[in-house]
């Protein structure tokens, strides 16, 4: 009963581990982010129609930023898609919170076929006609192996998704196991790690792309990007009764109360790096050209590794204008719940 009794009680104020602190990997910038950010900006908010409050939100995600750190080689035009492309997937992340499976399954209908066809499709929504702008730029220079994977890694995130919804509509919380792998995708890593390819020129063939090594290399940069998020968006999350977060997962599973649960998530993400770092030692040479070529994309791994630790005090997503305070002091008062599903009340 004592153990229920802690594990129920809401902190004042919760604490994060210093996870920038852990990851080793430089933090770079791209010089172009200014003026495509700002043009980027201009191209999402004309090709949808967002309200005062959504706009005022988009405005302070500063997705310019992300891409700058994540992509921060790329050429002007390059530069350009990927500021797209990150402007788009959050606003795409956006309306999928706020849609039922069914609805899902519509919009993934129409973005995949934008996709598929680009030229003969035409597109009866505004995320359709997103979808085809910066696709069009994009598939003019990528790889063919890049321009596979981006499509069928957003295809996986559809997926995942519409049983993000699924869960939504029931209250489901999946065990730990199913979370990890739903989260792979739902968190859209998989694309971006496309235009890691499209943005540094490379072609690298599949059977290296897929050799386990590599496979491992991703997952822990996209487990360590998605459950730091986790951790950093479990404060508004929680206050607007969003149970798709490892936190909560965790603290059901584990029976942990919420600092605790915290602590866990964080450790696992410290893990994350320790195998990132091993599998990078273990990599089998494929030759000069190609190793090189691989080595470039791995740093564009640790780049989003780092860029998106740092980017989540910068955005006004998770801590409005206080982040470089909560980055300061690791700690964030605990909001108020404005809703609670049935099974946070459970």
């Amino acid at each position: 009963m004592a153990v229920s009794s802690r594990r129920r009680r809401r902190p004042a104020k919760i604490f994060f581990p210093d996870l920038i602190a852990r990851c080793p990997y430089p933090l770079r910038y791209n010089p172009h982010c200014e003026v495509a950010s700002e043009e980027s900006k201009q191209w999402l908010m004309s090709g949808c129609k967002l309200s005062k409050k959504k706009r005022d939100a988009f405005r302070g995600l500063k997705g310019g930023a992300l891409t700058a750190m994540v992509y921060p080689l790329a050429d002007y035009d390059a530069f350009r898609v990927c500021c797209d492309w990150i402007n788009y997937l959050f606003h795409l992340d956006n309306i999928c919170d706020e849609m039922d499976d069914r609805a899902t399954v519509s919009t993934a209908s129409e973005i995949l076929g934008a996709l598929r066809d680009p030229h003969g499709f035409r597109p009866s929504s505004a995320v359709g006609r997103l979808t085809q702008s910066f696709w069009s730029r994009l598939s003019a220079t990528a790889s063919p192996g890049a321009q596979r994977r981006f499509i069928e890694t957003f295809e996986l995130f559809f997926r995942a998704v519409t049983q993000q919804a699924r869960d939504r509509e029931s209250g489901n919380v999946p065990d730990l196991e199913s979370y990890i792998a739903m989260r792979r995708d739902t968190s859209g890593c998989k694309p971006c790690w496309a235009l890691i390819e499209y943005a540094n020129n490379l072609d690298l063939p599949d059977w290296v792309m897929e050799h386990p090594c590599v496979r491992g290399l991703e997952e822990a940069a996209n487990d360590l990007v998605t459950w730091s998020n986790d951790i950093f968006s479990y404060n508004v999350e929680q206050a607007n009764g969003d149970t798709h977060n490892m936190i909560v997962v965790v603290q059901r599973q584990e029976k942990l109360d919420l600092q605790s649960a915290i602590d866990y998530v964080g450790a696992l993400c410290e893990q994350c790096v320790d195998r990132f770092d091993t599998l990078r030692r273990a990599l089998p040479s494929w030759g000069p050209e190609i190793d090189s070529q691989l080595q470039v994309y791995i740093d564009g791994l640790g780049d989003w590794m780092i860029g998106n630790l740092v980017w989540s005090f910068e955005t006004e997503r998770y801590f409005r204008r206080a982040g470089p305070r909560v980055r300061a002091n690791l700690s964030v008062a605990l909001l108020p719940r404005r809703k609670q599903t049935a099974a946070a009340a459970a």
